[in-house]
């Protein structure tokens, strides 16, 4: 996994509208099948080679919650980091991630709410520059008063 920037806590007194931060990080089969386990997700488009030929992806692809847990691995590491708690999250899938991919992660602070602690941030996951999801999260930033 390649970061951009270290891992730790940026306090909502430091954080400013257009902040980024992100992670890039190959999708591999263990991470597929580690995620099947830990989920409970054995649907076979994720797992067998055979079934997922003869879908609509024509082959094997990556849980959509896995692409979206790099996401919450940008926010909980980086930006806000640690201490951040999650408020909510939109979600949309835009192509399919296969085992192979190498998919870029990145936040982007667009609004918030210093008095509530609250950041906006648009969230997007690529490969090669294209946009294979994107959304929006809200989160409880860590602040020096108070943590």
């Amino acid at each position: 996994m390649l970061d951009n920037f270290p891992r730790g806590t940026i306090c909502i007194e430091d954080i400013e509208i257009g902040m980024t931060r992100h992670l890039v990080k190959e999708v591999t089969d263990r991470d597929i099948e580690m995620f099947a386990e830990v989920s409970t997700d054995h649907n076979p488009v994720h797992l067998d080679d055979a079934y997922a030929q003869d879908t609509i992806f024509e082959g094997r692809i990556a849980h959509g919650m896995l692409t979206a847990g790099l996401i919450s691995a940008v926010i909980g590491e980086q930006l806000p980091g640690h201490g951040t708690v999650y408020l909510g999250q939109t979600l949309k899938f835009l192509a399919p991630v296969r085992p192979g991919d190498i998919v870029r992660a990145e936040v982007r602070v667009t609004d918030m709410d210093i008095a509530k602690r609250k950041v906006v941030m648009v969230t997007e996951c690529s490969i090669d520059g294209k946009p294979v999801l994107w959304g929006e999260a809200v989160v409880l930033a860590p602040s020096r008063k108070f943590d």
